[in-house]
C-alpha cells in the first residue's frame, strides 16, 4: 500500500494547480520534478484523484513512461556509449513521444498515455496503455530530472563520481546527456505551464530513498530483470548524481513551488514563488 502524501504538500500542490487553471484556459501541464524515491508519484496520484472528484479532466504522464524500449537502448549502447543502457538520463527517453502526445492532449483527443514496466526495463505493448479522457484540462507530467538545463563545457570536464572517472573518462557519455538537454528536451520542458519541485536534503537521501523504493518492488517482483538490490542501486544512482546535484541549485530559482524535505520525506518548508508566499511546515 503507498503511504499517505503529506497533507502540506498536496494543500500547495492544489493552490499551484488551481493558480493556474484560473489563470490559463485550455489545458495545462503542471510539472513536478523531485529525485528518485522523493514522493513524486504518491503526490501526483492523490493530486489525480483530488481533481478528478472536482471533475476536472486530468492526466498523469511520467517521465519515466517516455524510456525507449531497451532495444533502442541497446543500439545506443553500442553505437554512442555503453551506460546508455541504463535507463534514467537524458537521451535515454522518447521525447518525441512525449510531444506528441501532449499535442494530441492539447487537441482533447483521447490518445493513449505511454506506460513503460519498470521489473520487465521495457515499454508496455500500446494496448495496455491508458486511455486519456477527452478534453483533458490537467496534465501532472512528473519526473527525476523535470527542467534540467544543459551545464556548460567547462561543468562537464572532471568527473563527479566513480562511475564517470572509471567508465566515462573521456566525457562521451556525459557529453550526450548534455546535449540532450541543450535539444529536444529543452523543447518538452518548454511545455509545462508551471513547475513545482521535491527537493532533497542532499544526494546521500536519495540513495536511500531509492534503495526503499526497490526494496518495495522486490517485495512484488521478486528477482525479474530490472529489479535490483542495495548494491546495484548505488550503481544506479551514480549515473544521476550529476543532474540531481544540479537540479537541487538551479532549479529552485526557476520553480514556481519548492518543498524541501527532510530524510524522512517530511516537509521542512514551502517556498511558493508564483505568490511571493514563503511557509514555514513547521508553523
Amino acid at each position: 500500500m503507498a503511504p499517505d502524501p503529506d497533507q502540506s504538500a498536496m494543500a500547495a500542490l492544489i493552490a499551484l494547480a488551481d493558480h493556474t487553471l484560473a489563470l490559463r484556459p485550455g489545458m495545462v501541464v503542471l510539472g513536478l520534478s523531485g529525485p528518485q524515491g522523493s514522493g513524486k508519484s504518491t503526490l501526483v496520484a492523490a493530486l489525480h484523484r483530488h481533481m478528478a472528484a472536482r471533475a476536472i479532466a486530468t492526466v498523469t504522464l511520467s517521465l519515466d513512461d517516455l524510456y525507449r524500449t531497451r532495444a533502442e537502448r541497446q543500439r545506443l549502447a553500442e553505437h554512442v556509449h555503453p551506460l546508455l543502457i541504463t535507463r534514467g538520463v537524458p537521451g535515454t527517453h522518447d521525447v518525441a513521444l512525449g510531444l506528441a502526445t501532449l499535442a494530441a492532449l492539447a487537441r482533447g483527443e483521447r490518445v493513449p498515455v505511454p506506460r513503460f514496466d519498470k521489473a520487465r526495463d521495457d515499454r508496455r505493448p500500446v494496448d495496455t496503455w491508458d486511455r486519456a479522457p477527452a478534453h483533458t484540462r490537467l496534465v501532472l507530467f512528473e519526473g527525476w530530472c523535470l527542467g534540467a538545463r544543459a551545464q556548460t563545457a567547462a561543468a562537464l570536464e572532471q568527473p563527479i563520481n566513480a562511475l564517470e572517472a572509471e567508465e566515462d573518462p573521456d566525457a562521451i557519455w556525459r557529453g550526450h546527456v548534455n546535449a540532450a538537454l541543450a535539444g529536444d528536451y529543452a523543447d518538452l520542458w518548454a511545455q509545462i505551464d508551471t513547475m513545482a519541485q521535491l527537493r532533497a536534503p542532499d544526494v546521500a537521501t536519495v540513495v536511500a530513498w531509492r534503495q526503499q523504493q526497490e526494496a518495495a518492488l522486490r517485495s512484488v517482483a521478486g528477482n525479474a530483470p530490472g529489479v535490483m538490490d542495495d548494491t546495484a542501486v548505488i550503481r544506479f544512482v551514480a549515473h544521476y548524481e550529476r543532474l540531481t546535484r544540479h537540479l537541487l541549485t538551479d532549479l529552485p530559482d526557476r520553480a514556481d513551488l519548492v518543498i524541501d524535505l527532510d530524510p524522512g520525506r517530511a516537509v521542512t518548508q514551502i517556498l511558493a514563488r508564483y505568490c511571493a508566499a514563503t511557509s514555514n511546515a513547521a508553523s
